[in-house]
């Protein structure tokens, strides 16, 4: 049965009482939040392989229609370096054209999951699996950079590892020392002015500079220094030729359908990344506002924006935890905010285009080294001798084949890895032990001939041994299975119960089965396995199971 169709904004309920204060605040935030945006998103689009003007377009296009539909109240929406990786590597590989078609398919397959209710099968993804491909991510980002960081001459980054760092080998004698300069001296700035609060004595001055991110401060002095000094050092201008100040005009690629099925798992690469990035995001920040955010929602919001941004020379987009932190601790209030971020960067690529032509690269490689540095979750890997093995394992995996093949078959082989670990250790858990019942007044002397066992736990594909090794000691007269702390059975293990049924009449023994309750009972129903044993050997309790083994006896 198809669940009920159901699209409501959390705009909506966010305007109940809504008035001028509240727009003030949201009004606040939004400015703040825009001068955070303008930064990464020239810098994730150019990392990405794509012109700068690509990141201002998704930040200002995709953050608009994130906050106006989305699921959660101060989440923000945008380009983000998780998707750097995915979308270099299917440019390279499929082309300019194929890249928009994959990030469109993402967006269908995005709001497919939220219009099928699927938000909360995202929660199930493994914390080892989400570290992993994050801390990954993390290090490619800072690979990437590299280039730009030491003023390298490479006409293209290759995408793979390997290919990487002899890429970059091979060409270090080209390094630049002004560039090294102004990305060392940016990246200076941007981590000292996050300290500033701590070294600086708390006053309303430092409050109010704290607000003001250190990637702007960095952008702005490095610029700064680069235009008035006259350093050679390249710049967006030199490059890409600036950004353009005009409104981003609807195109659609050239592709063909034959094309199509190969980007499939591109597409859903950056759908499920999409979906985790911007559920995890929600559920931050609804520690921290107090709010529940709506995932199917979100999803099928994220899924609109990623789904029309292409088309306007935009790149993939997703929820971004430093932009909704930010917006968070400006004081933002609803979705409004997030409206405003998109419109104030839409006014500042309208006005002030030309002044992003003399941005150095180099600052923006200094802010993605910083970015990708917070990004990842380092910690993890001193405390992974707290874990188990698996735990490490499947972490350690799903970061090394990030780094070194794909990110698609690190996620993969991380699940994988992750659902065998679950499966081994459920199967663990559930056991079988032997009831005695020499101790029954009916059953004394029946040593042998009556067998009582009592399940735990689940019986599943992964449990079957529970039942085997009953098998294997058949009474001779009469089998009592004790059912009752039994919390799930699925079909797999409803037929090797039926086999043990088929069993235990062929071999004249009298099978009887107790406690059967919830969701096994359910399944014994609808499987036919209560018809096969028939009324009379099925009882509610152990009790009752062996009084009826004794009286068969006795018959």
């Amino acid at each position: 049965m198809l669940i009920a169709f159901q699209f409501r904004p959390k705009l909506l309920d966010s305007l109940k009482g809504y008035g001028g204060s509240s727009f003030a605040k949201d009004l606040s935030a939004g400015i703040t939040v825009s001068v955070v945006a303008l930064p990464l998103a020239l810098a994730f689009a150019m990392a990405s392989g794509l012109k700068p003007e690509a990141g201002l377009f998704t930040a200002i296009i995709a953050g608009f229609l994130v906050s106006a539909l989305g699921g959660s109240k101060v989440l923000i929406g945008g380009p983000a370096g998780a998707f750097i990786v995915i979308v270099y590597g299917i440019l390279e590989r499929y082309g300019a054209a194929n890249l928009i078609i994959a990030t469109v398919m993402s967006g269908v397959m995005l709001f497919a999951m939220g219009f099928f209710k699927l938000g909360v099968l995202i929660r199930f993804v493994p914390v080892a699996v989400i570290i992993g491909f994050t801390n990954g991510i993390a290090v490619l980002i800072m690979l990437s950079q590299i280039k730009d960081f030491l003023g390298l001459e490479i006409a293209k980054m290759p995408g793979s590892f390997f290919g990487i760092l002899q890429t970059i080998a091979s060409h270090l004698h080209t390094l630049k020392g002004t560039t090294l300069t102004v990305a060392l001296g940016s990246l200076v700035v941007i981590v000292a002015w996050g300290q500033l609060p701590k070294w600086a004595a708390k006053s309303e001055l430092t409050s109010k500079l704290a607000l003001v991110p250190g990637s702007i401060v960095a952008l702005v002095l490095a610029t700064a220094a680069v235009f008035f000094l006259g350093l050679e050092v390249a710049t967006i201008g030199t490059r890409f030729g600036g950004i353009p100040s005009v409104l981003p005009q609807f195109a659609l690629p050239n592709f063909s359908w034959e094309t199509v099925r190969f980007l499939i798992v591109p597409a859903t690469t950056l759908a499920l990344l999409g979906a985790i990035e911007s559920l995890l995001c929600c559920r931050v920040a609804d520690g921290l506002v107090g709010d529940r955010h709506d995932s199917n929602q979100e999803l099928m919001a994220q899924g609109i924006a990623n789904f029309i941004t292409p088309f306007f020379g935009g790149m993939a987009a997703t929820g971004t935890v430093a932009r909704t932190m930010t917006n968070i601790k400006s004081g933002a209030v609803s979705p409004v905010a997030g409206m405003v971020h998109a419109v104030v960067l839409l006014l500042v690529m309208l006005l002030a285009a030309p002044l992003a032509t003399h941005i150095p690269l180099a600052v923006l490689a200094a802010i993605l080294v910083y970015v990708a540095w917070n990004m990842g979750q380092w910690r993890e890997f001193v405390h992974l001798r707290q874990f188990r093995m698996p735990y490490r394992v499947t972490l350690l995996a799903v970061f090394f084949l990030t780094v070194v093949f794909d990110l698609t078959v690190a996620v993969e082989v991380g699940l994988i890895a992750a659902c065998v670990t679950f499966i081994y250790r459920i199967s663990s858990l559930s056991r079988c032990e032997r009831v005695a019942v020499t101790d029954q007044p009916l059953l004394a002397g029946q040593h042998g001939t009556v067998a009582a066992y009592r399940l735990y736990g689940a019986l599943f594909f992964g449990a079957f041994k529970l039942l085997e090794d009953i098998e294997r000691a058949l009474p001779s007269r009469a089998l009592v299975l004790d059912l009752k702390n039994l919390i799930y059975m699925d079909s797999s293990g409803v037929d090797a119960l039926m086999d043990l049924v088929r069993l235990c009449n062929k071999s004249q023994v009298q099978l009887v089965v107790c406690g059967l309750t919830h969701q096994p009972l359910d399944i014994a129903q609808r499987s036919g396995l209560l018809k096969l044993l028939g009324p009379q050997r099925i009882q509610p309790d152990l009790a009752r199971g062996l009084k009826f083994a004794a009286e068969h006896l006795t018959a």
